[in-house]
Formats: C-alpha cells, sequence, structure tokens
C-alpha cells in the first residue's frame, strides 16, 4: 500500500509541475514584458488626411511609404467616426480632432489606452497653448518647428517623458502674456533676421 501511495504522490506532483509550467508559458505568450518603448508614432494630419507633422519611433513602419500608407488608412478609419479609440494593423490608436486637424497617437495592440490619451491630450493641450488655441491648419503650419518641439519634450524615443502640458510649455516657454519674442519660434527669428540682411545688401 505505501508503495502505491508514494507512486500516486510523485505522479501527482509531476502533473502539477507541467500545469504550472504551461500556465507560466500561456501568460508570458499572452501578456509581453512591459515595456518602457511605449509610443510608436505621433502624427497631426489635415482634414484630406494629408501628413503636417509626425514622429516615429521604432521599425514597425520602416520607410516613408509604409508611414504614409498606414496614416491614410488611419484617417480613412477615423475621421468620421465619433469615438477616440481605433485598433487598426495591430495598433492601438488613439485620436482627437479640432476644426481642420486631426491628431493622433500610435502603440501596440497591447498597450494601456489611458497612457496613450495622456500622450495626446498633452500634445493638444500643449499645442491648443502654444498656437493661442487657434488650433487649425494655417496656425500650425506657421509653427511647424515649434511642434516638433513640442512632441520631443513629451516623447523621446517612444518614451513617454511628460503628460502635463503645463510642464511642457514651461520648458519651451511658451509664454502668451510676456514678451511677444518669446513666443516665436527660432525658425521665425532666423528668417526675421534673414530678411533684414537682404534687404540691408540690396540698399
Amino acid at each position: 500500500d505505501s508503495g502505491w501511495q508514494l507512486s500516486v504522490g510523485f505522479d501527482w506532483r509531476h502533473v502539477v509541475a507541467i500545469s504550472g509550467s504551461a500556465r507560466e508559458m500561456e501568460t508570458s505568450t499572452l501578456l509581453p514584458e512591459p515595456s518602457l518603448y511605449v509610443v510608436k508614432a505621433m502624427f497631426i494630419l489635415d482634414n484630406e488626411g494629408q501628413r503636417l507633422v509626425a514622429k516615429y519611433y521604432d521599425e514597425t513602419f520602416p520607410s516613408a511609404k509604409e508611414q504614409k500608407s498606414f496614416e491614410q488608412n488611419t484617417f480613412n478609419k477615423t475621421h468620421k467616426a465619433d469615438g477616440e479609440i481605433a485598433f487598426l494593423e495591430g495598433m492601438t490608436i488613439v485620436y482627437k480632432s479640432s476644426i481642420d486637424l486631426f491628431f493622433y497617437v500610435v502603440g501596440s495592440c497591447h498597450e494601456n489606452e489611458l497612457m496613450l490619451v495622456s500622450v495626446l491630450t498633452c500634445l493638444f493641450e500643449s499645442l491648443s497653448h502654444m498656437l493661442r488655441k487657434n488650433v487649425e491648419k494655417r496656425s500650425l503650419l506657421d509653427n511647424l518647428d515649434s511642434a516638433f518641439l513640442v512632441m520631443d519634450e513629451i516623447v523621446d524615443g517612444g518614451v513617454i517623458l511628460e503628460c502635463d502640458s503645463q510642464q511642457v510649455i514651461q520648458k519651451l516657454n511658451f509664454r502668451v502674456d510676456e514678451n511677444p519674442l518669446s513666443e516665436q519660434s527660432v525658425a521665425q527669428v532666423l528668417q526675421s533676421a534673414k530678411e533684414q540682411i537682404k534687404w540691408s545688401l540690396l540698399k
């Protein structure tokens, strides 16, 4: 009798071990390791789906052609939709529109939508402040370099750096009520200087 009980006990432990190992394998397959690299891309399109600003942070869409195709497919799926979250080509996409602009933040299909939404909100609010709440295409085109600076303050290489628009604004010194010169982008200042130099040479 004792031999039979020992045999059963051994077999049971063996089954439990196999079961536990299978469960671990299943869990590791379904739930990828947490990563700091949350954001795969951010881009802003106009109301025809044309790119105005875009930043990609990994090799999911390695070529410009693949990026443009993904952007067009994303626009086609979202520009008439009422929601704020879309799932496309294995990606989780959160988006927001304003007048003739569409803002997008892209993560993997496993990514937490709330994290992506916090990035999107920070991007929109930071640009809204920078553009004096005039969040539309013409105003954005006049401040494209500043838009890239805002993106760089929020995400670096896919890692979220900041989700508080006030912090982004402070870092970039976009203060509406202060000296107007502080609101000008570096490119605008340089362009103004070039124009002055050109006219001074023509005189």
